[in-house]
Order: structure tokens, then sequence, then C-alpha cells
């Protein structure tokens, strides 16, 4: 494979310069976009870096030396420029708090893969080597993006991940307009653009505990409340949701709540972030009996399909199969099996599902509910 090109790029660190090279680019622009952040011990991901292309020209702008916010809203935000951004959930959530509903138009070139026969959550670097030729060095995944001054091949690496988005855009645009697959792949960023912009989190985090599917209704609603005070608690901490409460100990402080404090105290040492204050609020936790209010309010946890259910997932998975071969798209993109294991157990349409996939499946697995 050939080398990589140059990857000269303005390191820019006022906003002034910021906003002159945006001035540049035209409203209806194709802007490539990716991030460098941290996030060892915070809940939130800190940005360290961010990086633009357009046209041939590349942007290192520091976050760490002024507020980028403002300056990137007309043009991305609010415009009717297109943000190209590969696998863009993590860039989006941190990005967050300088564009909240995310970029207007996102262009996911993971995406865009999947829905052109490229295979399912390919890499940037292995789309950039499939579609260009060019083998990209990955050396620096693993650094501290927060340490100034960024070191020449930190700088070379970053700007590469925006160096070659201009040319995959154009690409998997022809090819998405091709198979007639653009409509789909909007759809589907715009999905993911909303999930990254829920900033006050699932607020029915219980669902993900698949153990605790065959508990009582009782005992679901105050795992339930669990889980919201470490979402709450961990945000407004800015530590990871484990350090104060891993999900075993939530588990078995729902199964089995503290007697006193004392008890908490013994059941929860070695959670990094839960000190005394937070194992007082987290005490507290159980005080209040679980109301009717409360149960109803929780959804239910959705298990494993058994038996029949069991028998209809198999059938649901062979439709989906054959329907995603029909349409030349992975199976996992059509539709993940956690949404079949999902949709099996309750009966009831999941999220997901929603859009394109509902028009293409739905009427076709209702009829293998089962009875």
């Amino acid at each position: 494979m050939s080398l990589p090109e140059t990857a000269a790029a303005e390191w820019i660190d006022h906003r002034d310069a910021l906003q002159a090279w945006l001035a540049t680019i035209p409203a209806d622009a194709a802007v490539g976009l990716d991030t460098e952040f941290m996030r060892r011990n915070t809940f939130y991901p800190q940005l360290a870096l961010l990086q633009l292309g357009w046209n041939g020209r590349h942007a290192l702008v520091d976050p760490l030396a002024f507020e980028i916010a403002d300056a990137l809203q007309p043009l991305l935000g609010a415009g009717p420029a297109a943000t190209v951004m590969h696998s863009a959930s993590e860039d989006l959530e941190t990005l967050a708090p300088l564009l909240p509903g995310g970029p207007h138009i996102l262009f996911d070139t993971q995406i865009a893969a999947a829905f052109v026969g490229m295979g399912l959550g390919i890499s940037y670097r292995a789309l950039v080597a499939e579609l260009t030729g060019v083998d990209l060095d990955k050396g620096e995944t693993r650094s501290d993006w927060l340490q100034r001054p960024l070191t020449t091949s930190q700088c070379s690496y970053a700007a590469l991940d925006v160096v070659y988005l201009k040319t995959i855009h154009e690409q998997l645009g022809k090819r998405l307009l091709q198979r007639d697959r653009s409509a789909w792949h909007a759809e589907d960023c715009e999905r993911l653009k909303r999930r990254a912009s829920h900033r006050d989190g699932d607020p029915q985090p219980q669902r993900t505990m698949r153990a605790a599917a065959e508990w009582p209704a009782a005992q679901q609603a105050l795992l339930r409340r669990l889980l919201l005070w470490r979402d709450r608690s961990a945000r407004r901490l800015d530590v990871p949701r484990p350090w104060l409460l891993d999900d075993t100990l939530a588990l078995s402080l729902a199964q089995q709540p503290p007697a006193s404090l004392g008890d908490l105290e013994q059941r929860s040492r070695g959670q990094r972030a839960l000190r005394s204050v937070q194992r007082n609020e987290l005490f507290e936790v159980f005080v209040p009996a679980v109301s009717a209010e409360e149960i109803t309010a929780t959804a239910r946890i959705p298990g494993h399909p058994l038996g029949e259910a069991k028998k209809s997932l198999g059938a649901m998975k062979q439709l989906v199969d054959s329907l995603a071969g029909e349409l030349d798209l992975p199976p996992g993109l059509l539709c993940p099996r956690k949404a079949l294991e999902e949709y099996v157990v309750t009966a009831e349409w999941p999220e997901f599902l929603e859009g394109w996939r509902r028009d293409v499946l739905h009427d076709r697995l209702v009829t293998l509910l089962p009875d």
C-alpha cells in the first residue's frame, strides 16, 4: 500500500484564527471533523483536540486554549453544511456541550460503508485502505491528548484522521445514491445524533440488567431507583458510574437492601468514588418503600427468550438474514439480535426498529410472534 500523504495542518489556539479559518468555507460545504478526547477517570469525555478538514485544508483546534462553541455553531450546528465523521457516536457525545443538537447534517462514513456493502463497523484505517490504498499509522491511538505541547507525531496522526474524509465522503455518497440508500443512511445518522444528545441519561437504566429479569416488579423498581441515583451522582461528580456503584453491587443491594449504614459500608468497600457523603446519600435511597406509582413507572426488564419465544426468535432471525441478503445489507445493520430478543419477549416494537426498518420488517415479523 502507498504511504499517507503529508498531514500538514494549521494549529489554531485563538478565537479569531478559528473564525477566520471557518469564514472561508461555503455554507453548503462538506466539512470533515474528528476529535481526540480523554475519558480515563471522568463521567464526561474531555475534549482535547478538534480536527477540521475542507477542500485540502486542515486545522487542529486547541479547545484547551479558548472557548470554541460559538464559532462552530453557525456553520456546523445550524447551517446547511454537512459534517463528515467516522464512527461518530463518542465524538458527538464529546461535542454535545458545543453542539447540543449535534451537527445540523451528519454524514457518518462508518454507517455509510455498511449500507454500501463494506461490512458492519469498519474502522477508519480499513476504510481509508480500501478506498484510497493508503495504510495509516495508528501508533498514537493511546496518546495523552491533554498534554501540551502535542508532539509532531500526535499532530500528524490527528490531522490524518480528517485528511481522507473528503475522498471517502465523495465515494460513499455516490455508492449510496447508486443503491438508493441515501435516505436510509440519513435516517440512521439522525438517530445517532438523537442518542448522543440525550444528556439526561436513560430513564429506564434497569432494562440492561437482564440478570434481574425474573425479579418481582417492586425489586426491579428499586433497582431502577438505585441506577438513577448512580447516574445523577456520577454526572454531578464527573466520575465513571462503576466508581460509585458497579453493576454487581447494584444488583446485590437491590436484591438484599443494606440493613444499616455500617452494612452498606462493609458491602461497598472498593468503590473508588463512594466516599462517606455519597454512601450516606446511597443509604437514603433505600429508606422510602417502593410505591405503586414507582412500580408503574418502571419498565419491565426483558428476559431471555424461552420456549415458544425462543422458537419465534429463531424464525425471526432466519427472516432477517434472508431479507438482509436480498437487500445486500449486514443482518446486524438491518436488525440487531438484541432488538429481536426484546421484541419477541415483550411483543412491543423496539424503538431501534422504527423508521425505514419498520417499513421493511414489521408486517413480516409480527406474524412470527409467539401466541
